[in-house]
């Protein structure tokens, strides 16, 4: 029986005849047993599921008298602000800007911009290719720039999917709605809030937990500094979870952050599972930040499915602090 007579392989796929059984060679983006599935996921430069320790670059050059640092973690896709693209070193002769996605990817594409220097265009120039045919599959991904105008200048997303050893789908680890605000005010709570002073106006408030939150008052801080507290996000129908992103603040000069946490999740809101050690089966305690400001990116190994999540604070540096942001996907 020839399993390639009923044509199994969508969007232009080739089908191989096994014995019992078929292979598809999908083109490019597409992916799956039967190239049904798109690989275009945009991968989180843009959106912030990139943290910005998962960004290098060969250089950074200083502008402005030394004022202005155009580094790699400015390498986002319509970055805004002044100072807002990932520029190289004047003296930098083998420039190049690389991404560690922290486990293998397929990548399919790039989307690139340049950027303005006081109101001169500066972009790499040599850029053409968007989309990879065949996929690339790596877990780090360096962009070499041949040709520049004036600097070596960019801005830009990976386009792409997971490899996805759990699951048949295309890709999943997009920001829920946190920083973007997706995520309403009253969708996060938390065990406690903290006032500095004492005073209402400045109370840092569980919804204040939103990663890169600006302002006085930029991150939510618990009353207290004991492990019964918590921080909950109810994402209001079940989501796959498979990663998060975290960060401390300030608390008018003085900084606070959690340095390690673990995670619980709920269905319901009232009976709670603790995210195990895949080696121990114990509780799995998560690495988490080292200052107030960078961003830690911890990925769930398997993914879990939850509506309720909320982060347990293991140890923490000053008050338990945390803004953050959930990856994962509707599913």
């Amino acid at each position: 029986v020839n399993d390639c007579a009923k044509q199994p392989c969508q969007n232009g796929g080739s089908c191989r005849d096994l014995d019992g059984d078929f292979n598809c060679r999908c083109p490019s983006p597409y992916v799956g047993k039967h190239c049904q599935l798109r690989c275009i996921s945009l991968l989180g430069m843009e959106g912030g599921g990139i943290a910005e320790s998962q960004i290098l670059a060969s250089s950074v050059r200083y502008g402005f008298l030394g004022l202005q640092r155009w580094g790699s973690e400015l390498a986002r896709l319509n970055n805004k602000g002044l100072v807002n693209a990932w520029t190289s070193a004047s003296y930098d002769r083998n420039p190049w800007i690389e991404i560690n996605m922290q486990r293998k990817m397929r990548f399919t594409g790039i989307v690139t911009q340049g950027a303005s220097r006081m109101g001169s265009a500066e972009f790499i120039k040599a850029f053409k290719t968007n989309l990879f045919d065949p996929p690339i599959i790596s877990q780090y991904f360096r962009i070499i720039p041949v040709v520049c105008r004036k600097a070596c200048t960019l801005r830009m997303e990976l386009v792409g999917c997971e490899l996805n050893v759990y699951s048949n789908t295309a890709g999943c680890s997009e920001p829920l709605g946190m920083k973007s605000r997706l995520l309403a005010d009253r969708q996060i709570s938390a065990s406690s809030v903290h006032r500095t002073w004492g005073m209402e106006a400045f109370t840092w408030q569980p919804h204040y937990a939103r990663l890169d939150k600006q302002g006085k008052t930029n991150a939510w801080t618990a009353d207290t500094t004991k492990r019964s507290e918590w921080l909950q996000v109810d994402l209001e129908s079940p989501k796959r979870i498979t990663g998060i992103i975290t960060q401390g603040a300030k608390d008018f000069g003085a900084v606070q952050f959690v340095s390690a946490f673990k995670v619980a999740y709920s269905d319901d809101g009232q009976f709670w599972s603790i995210v195990k050690d895949d080696v121990t089966s114990t509780d799995k305690i998560f690495p988490g930040n080292s200052d107030n400001n960078v961003h830690k990116k911890n990925l769930f190994e398997p993914p879990f499915y939850a509506r309720f999540v909320r982060i347990l604070p293991w140890a923490w540096h000053g008050r338990i602090t945390l803004r953050m942001e959930l990856l994962g996907c509707d599913e």
